[in-house]
């Protein structure tokens, strides 16, 4: 018996790993272009007016694939490789928090508890992330790194290679504390907002889960929206250590733009991401309960 639970638990770990990573290509295909737009904004303010200004300048200087969809292959990666890892590390959680609070089953547990398990999947998604969105993020700003106006293509796996080599392994780790500081939090409020939403949705009676299509996306973009507000000052402080190629601390970093460029620095392209998250989380969380409800059905449950 405790040979084909443990298969069983293996199985649907297996299936969260599946879906989350569908539901990461979703995600990058939806909202690559604003998320560009939001990276740009968030690392050179100064160049660009607002959001369409930088949208304008993007698709004039660069156009659609090397402009708005720049970093699009390691965008898939890092979204593949935290999409997958959180959502299988999620189920783990989910039945841990369940274990801790002596709650029967994952359907039962509260706002809170998901919330919880989802702080915690966070930190094991930030390993493989961080060396994927630190590649993403130089690809995104590459005109603006080098104003001087050299520009020549790089791709994703040459970008990798000359950090590797100029600084090793734990050079393409930078970012890696802004990264556990902005998922962690981040995801305790995703998930919560998310399955907080699901059962506030939910008709008297109906399980969330039955909830349809529609209310499925609603529920997603609800998540996303808060995941955002929440993380954004430690993504543009993230965003911007890992431009730079210094070592640069959190902290520091945070404070300096503080005190530089003021408070509201920190929510520099919090427009483009929250009009990007509506539709990119929706498709996210549509393809990762619709493809993990049909890999159920058609391996058993």
């Amino acid at each position: 018996m405790a040979h084909s639970s443990e298969s069983k638990g293996f199985k649907s770990g297996a299936i969260d790993f599946v879906a989350g990573s569908l539901g990461g290509v979703a995600v990058v295909y939806v909202g690559q272009p604003l998320d560009t737009v939001k990276v740009k904004m968030q690392t050179f303010p100064h160049l660009y007016k607002g959001m369409y200004d930088c949208l304008k300048q993007t698709l004039k200087n660069d156009g659609i694939i090397r402009g708005l969809y720049a970093g699009t292959t390691p965008a898939i990666m890092a979204n593949v490789a935290e999409n997958s890892v959180l959502f299988a590390a999620y189920g783990y959680c989910q039945k841990f928090v369940c274990h801790v609070t002596g709650t029967e089953s994952t359907d039962q547990l509260s706002m809170v508890g998901n919330a919880t398990a989802g702080f915690l999947a966070a930190f094991f998604s930030s390993f493989p992330l961080c060396p994927t969105e630190l590649i993403k993020c130089q690809l995104q700003a590459m005109r603006e790194v080098n104003m001087q106006g050299s520009q020549t293509a790089i791709t994703p796996l040459q970008l990798s290679q000359q950090i590797f080599k100029q600084y090793g392994i734990q050079g393409l780790f930078r970012g890696l504390v802004p990264t556990i500081m902005r998922e962690m939090p981040g995801y305790f409020f995703f998930f919560g907002g998310y399955e907080g939403t699901r059962e506030l949705l939910a008709k008297p009676g109906q399980s969330k889960d039955d909830i349809g299509f529609v209310k499925t996306m609603i529920a997603g973009a609800v998540g996303g929206c808060v995941l955002w507000t929440v993380i954004f000052p430690s993504d543009v402080i993230k965003s911007r250590v890992q431009i730079s190629n210094k070592k640069l601390k959190f902290l520091t970093v945070g404070y300096e733009i503080v005190k530089k460029e003021g408070f509201l620095a920190l929510y520099n392209g919090l427009k483009p991401t929250l009009i990007r998250t509506v539709p990119a989380t929706a498709a996210l969380f549509v393809v990762y309960e619709y493809s993990k409800k049909f890999m159920h059905q058609s391996f058993g449950d």
